[in-house]
């Protein structure tokens, strides 16, 4: 397996393009998945110079995605964590094997500053993060307008 990392910053990977990456999230998240339009959107965030972030990509040697993590960063550094994990996903073929567990490294390892990220309950990846050293220390709450 191969893996890279795309910093935002450094614009487009012609092999990994924006629309490729969408794809796979939104195959292999499940029903842990946004809209496809959603996905896009974090992407852009990623590409954003304004904003920026960047995404761990595992691959094989054919090009074929079998992993990908995006983090944005949050740009809010000393009171809310500097990164956000909003994405991590696993071919469905491949899981169990360790590859999220080695995507999850490299992306916190690539990270400037502490991680956030959010979590259902019922995720398998909540052992994941667990293990990798994520703390629950808050309660989310969230207020939607109507």
């Amino acid at each position: 397996m191969n893996y890279i990392i795309i910093e935002g910053s450094a614009g487009h990977h012609t092999d990994f393009p924006q629309d490729k990456i969408a794809a796979f999230l939104f195959k292999h998240l499940e029903k842990y998945g946004d809209p496809l339009e959603e996905i896009m959107a974090c992407l852009d965030y990623v590409f954003n110079p304004d904003k920026g972030g960047f995404i761990a990509i595992a691959y094989d040697d054919t090009n074929a995605m079998h992993g990908a993590v995006i983090i944005n960063h949050t740009g809010m550094s000393g009171y809310i964590p500097e990164n956000i994990l909003v994405y991590i996903a696993v071919n469905s073929d491949l899981r169990g094997q360790g590859l999220g567990q080695n995507l999850m490294q490299m992306a916190l390892e690539n990270a400037e500053g502490n991680v956030a990220l959010h979590v259902e309950a019922d995720n398998p990846a909540k052992r994941l993060y667990e293990r990798l050293g994520f703390t629950n220390k808050y309660l989310e709450m969230r207020y939607t307008k109507s």
